[in-house]
């Protein structure tokens, strides 16, 4: 069996270090600040957690050729189901973006024929956007990259493992959520 990132030529698993950067960053700062070290071991790790996940799904993204603003878009219009439609100022709203960025951000991906503007049967005042088959296959194939992405980030928890700590974190976010 040949050697990978796995395991060796025995084919035993190699092993996990026992020591992370936010291990190493808090004995760095012990003694130099006060600090609560759980608070921060946790509060650390999530940061870069997050930054990591950031990371891969820009990776992801890159597999398709999609910018995070377009996906965002796309992922908005796919959320409705088929047509995959919506009007452009729904779209500005929920995207917080003014009606002029909207137009900037439709006109990009209307040139990429990834969407298309649609006047409003019921009121032709309004525009609808509506995603392309190329639109919604780009974004099914960001989404499947992503979903792979974040699969790894949790591979090494097992199922409980992983409702544990999501049910630490939503304790947690619903803490701040509710200030």
């Amino acid at each position: 069996m040949g050697t990978s990132d796995r395991g060796t030529e025995t084919g035993t698993a190699p092993e996990t270090p026992s020591e992370d950067s936010v291990d190493r960053h808090i004995a760095r700062w012990t003694g130099k600040l006060p600090f609560d070290v759980p608070t921060e071991a946790v509060i650390t790790r999530i940061q870069l957690l997050a930054k990591h996940l950031s990371h891969s799904k820009e990776r992801a993204l890159a597999e398709t050729g999609l910018q995070a603003f377009e996906f965002e878009t796309l992922h908005r219009l796919a959320s409705r189901g088929a047509p995959w439609r919506a009007a452009s100022a729904e779209l500005a709203a929920e995207l917080l973006l003014s009606p002029a960025g909207m137009t900037g951000r439709l006109d990009t991906l209307e040139k990429s024929g990834l969407i298309r503007r649609l006047r409003s049967a019921a009121d032709r005042r309004r525009v609808d956007v509506e995603l392309t088959e190329e639109g919604h296959r780009r974004w099914t194939d960001a989404t499947r990259w992503r979903g792979i992405a974040e699969a790894e980030m949790v591979e090494p928890l097992d199922e409980a493992e992983r409702a544990a700590l999501s049910a630490l974190l939503k304790r947690m976010l619903i803490q701040v959520e509710s200030r």
